[in-house]
C-alpha cells in the first residue's frame, strides 16, 4: 500500500478508439486527425460536472445516500453542490463513535476516476484492495486525519464514518485536487473512493494491531 496517492504524483496519458467528427459537443471524446488516437480526457471538466450532477440527483432521491458538507464550513446553511461529498452506504459498521480531526485512522480503500471507454469501472489510481473486495484479506493503511496532504473531501467523510462502515464516496474536484493535475489524476477530476474505516485512535494513544485475516484487533 502506498499512501502517496494523496500527495502529488506524476501524470500519464491513456487512450481509446472512437470515431472522430471534428468539433464535438462537450460530452464527446476528441480525436487526433494525425494518428486516429483519442484523448480519453478531452472535455474532462464538463464530463465530470455531468457525472456529479447525476450523483447529486441520486443522493437526493434514493435511499442509502448521504451528503456531508466540507468539514471546515458552517453546516447550518445550504451550500453549493461542490461543497459536499456524496456517500452511498454499502455496509454499516457496528461502531458508535466517529473520528475527530486530530485522530489517527486505519482504513482500506480504492480510489478511481469516473468511467471512460477504456476504463468502464473508472481508472484506479491508488488502492489497498487487490482483486475482489474482502474484509479478511484487504490491505490497509494508517495515518493522521489532520495530515496536510489529505484532500478536503477525504478528511470530511472520514469524520462521519463509524468503525466497520463501508462507503462509496464521491468527491467533487473542488474538494479534491481542483485545477491541479496529480500524476494519473487529471485536473478537474471527481474522485470516487470505496472506503472501509477499520479503526481510529486519539492523539497519543497507540492504535491496536490489526489482524486483517481474522478481523481482530
Amino acid at each position: 500500500m502506498k499512501f502517496d496517492s494523496f500527495r502529488r504524483l506524476s501524470q500519464r496519458g491513456q487512450f481509446f478508439i472512437l470515431g472522430c467528427l471534428g468539433c464535438l459537443s462537450c460530452l464527446f471524446i476528441s480525436c487526433s486527425e494525425e494518428d486516429n488516437t483519442v484523448d480519453e480526457y478531452a472535455n474532462w471538466p464538463a464530463r465530470n460536472d455531468q457525472y456529479l450532477a447525476a450523483i447529486v440527483n441520486d443522493s437526493l432521491r434514493q435511499p442509502g445516500w448521504h451528503r456531508y458538507k466540507k468539514y471546515s464550513l458552517n453546516d447550518d446553511s445550504e451550500g453549493a453542490v461542490s461543497e459536499y461529498v456524496y456517500v452511498k452506504v454499502l455496509e454499516d459498521g457496528d461502531g458508535q463513535d466517529t473520528p475527530m480531526f486530530t485522530d489517527s485512522v486505519r482504513i482500506s480503500y480504492q480510489g478511481r476516476l469516473i468511467p471512460t471507454p477504456q476504463h468502464p469501472e473508472g481508472y484506479v489510481f491508488d488502492s489497498t484492495i487487490y482483486g475482489t473486495y474482502d474484509k479478511a484479506t484487504n490491505s490497509n493503511t494508517k495515518f493522521l486525519l489532520s495530515a496536510t496532504t489529505l484532500i478536503d473531501g477525504f478528511s470530511t467523510v472520514l469524520q462521519r464514518m463509524h468503525r466497520g462502515d463501508h462507503w462509496r464516496v464521491y468527491i467533487p474536484s473542488e474538494l479534491g485536487y481542483k485545477e491541479s493535475t496529480s500524476s494519473t489524476i487529471p485536473a478537474h477530476s471527481l474522485l470516487i473512493f470505496d472506503i472501509t474505516l477499520i479503526d481510529f485512535s486519539p492523539t497519543g494513544q497507540v492504535m491496536p494491531v490489526w489482524n486483517s485475516r481474522r478481523n481482530e484487533r
